[in-house]
């Protein structure tokens, strides 16, 4: 997938001089890392707004203190007793989900939640 990227950015001949970094910087795309954690955090926002069969209870459990910083929808991993766990969606999305400011995991649509993030990603890019 990286590839057809690299070849997809060359089409456009102004851009071929420009690294592949600045290419996707001037066409104002995200990397294939960052698209991954969106698809990841829209799923969580589905399991917060019930759009999904699995209940969120089954993967997390939801911190009871609503004065937290950064967002009141907090998520605590479960205890995982294997080394092949960390691997595991929920422990490798918590932390990130816990980070995001309230206004974004409050969304009440997906639509609402992406667009949030969208905009916060541009001055707060994930790591």
């Amino acid at each position: 997938m990286i590839k057809i990227q690299h070849k997809v950015t060359k089409i456009i001949p102004e851009l071929r001089i420009l690294s592949y970094e600045r290419r996707f910087q001037h066409l104002e795309l995200i990397s294939l890392e960052q698209k991954r954690l969106q698809g990841q955090l829209i799923e969580i926002c589905k399991y917060f707004n019930d759009l999904n069969d699995v209940t969120l209870e089954e993967l997390f459990k939801r911190e009871g203190n609503m004065r937290t910083r950064n967002n009141s929808q907090k998520l605590i991993l479960r205890n995982f007793k294997t080394f092949q766990a960390m691997n595991f969606f929920p422990f490798k999305i918590a932390a990130t989900w816990n980070q995001l400011p309230e206004n974004i995991v409050s969304a009440g649509t997906v639509n609402t939640f992406k667009n949030r993030l969208d905009k916060y990603w541009i001055t707060n890019p994930p790591v």
